[in-house]
């Protein structure tokens, strides 16, 4: 274990994005560290930290179902780490946490805040991905909030991403008739298809999305899984069968927008299908965790599921982590190690 250091490094947001984020909106600021923390708290070091969709939402100052991000204060979100000091009972030095304090090296946090994970059963960082938020959020969203079936044809949006490929990955194991996805590259695309067990896959950046949905479904879709919003919803809404359903998780496509998005325009299809559009917060649904971490931890095992992870390592590159995850760069979940 390495020795405790006087400082640590965190990041602030210093000023709020207009559209898409800039350096500028970020600084990477030296704090004190207390070597001693407080009866019933911890000092976690951590190791692995999360960057996600959400977060950009949280840098405006809007009410939603999580607070913003506060100005000239550290940001937070998932990470893991080792407890390097306790004052609590439950903790001992060397126990491997994750909680929700993340974008600084080190985290001092009240210990009811923190969950032991087990380093011998997954890799830490999977706590964040495929056996974590990410993880629970696809298994929830497919088969809870979209009452997905055997037999069912999926559509996910996304299908590249933390949620997105093992959503589509879950209902290939589950027993789906056919899964498509939407990805953003032709290189993304292949991986759908040739590591990921999809069905059927498209650049949406090579066509117009509903001309391609329609051409990888032809006898349409009975789920949808959005992770997009806007041109993936719409083209969605037309391939929908009968009393198909689709979880609203995320609208990526329009959180750096600075105008209302236009869309989709084909609502009155809802109607007439008699279609069930459901939003999902993964809050929600903990009451799914044993079953989830049951299966998940299965198809791991057997290899009927792969997780990716794509790696940035250092602290000081996090925001470039993050905003490369916008753009989409990562394959399966963003991840920032912290080395030394």
């Amino acid at each position: 274990m390495s020795e405790i250091p006087a400082v640590s490094r965190e990041w602030h947001l210093v000023r709020r994005p207009q559209g898409w984020p800039v350096a500028e909106d970020f600084a990477l600021r030296e704090v004190p560290v207390a070597a001693e923390p407080a009866p019933g708290r911890i000092l976690v070091r951590n190791l692995h930290m999360s960057v996600d969709p959400y977060m950009r939402g949280r840098m405006n100052d809007v009410k939603s179902y999580v607070p913003p991000f506060q100005l000239d204060k550290p940001m937070d979100g998932g990470a893991v780490g080792e407890v390097v000091a306790s004052a609590d009972e439950r903790f001992a030095v060397g126990d491997h946490v994750l909680h929700g304090l993340g974008w600084r090296e080190y985290a001092d946090l009240d210990a009811k805040h923190a969950t032991k994970v087990d380093a011998a059963l997954a890799p830490l960082s999977a706590y964040l991905g495929v056996l974590g938020m990410p993880g629970l959020t696809a298994y929830a969203g497919l088969f809870e909030v979209a009452s997905f079936k055997e037999g069912d044809s999926v559509f996910v949006s996304g299908a590249a991403g933390a949620v997105g490929s093992l959503v589509g990955q879950f209902a290939k194991i589950k027993g789906a008739s056919r899964v498509i996805g939407s990805a953003g590259s032709d290189q993304k695309v292949t991986l759908l298809t040739e590591k990921y067990g999809f069905d059927a896959a498209f650049n949406y950046k090579n066509g117009p999305v509903g001309e391609q949905l329609k051409s990888a479904a032809t006898e349409g879709i009975d789920v949808y899984f959005d992770n997009v919003g806007g041109d993936h919803l719409e083209a969605a809404i037309s391939s929908l069968n009968m009393h198909g359903r689709a979880t609203l998780c995320g609208a990526i496509a329009q959180y750096n927008d600075t105008e209302p998005a236009a869309g989709p325009r084909n609502l009155v299809q809802v109607i007439g299908k008699r279609l069930r559009l459901q939003g999902i917060l993964v809050s929600d649904h903990a009451g799914l965790q044993p079953q989830f971490v049951q299966d998940v931890a299965g198809w791991l095992r057997s290899g009927e599921l792969v997780a990716d992870e794509t790696v940035v390592e250092g602290v000081e590159n996090a925001t470039d982590a993050f905003l490369g995850m916008l753009r989409g760069d990562n394959t399966g979940k963003m991840i920032v190690s912290f080395t030394g």
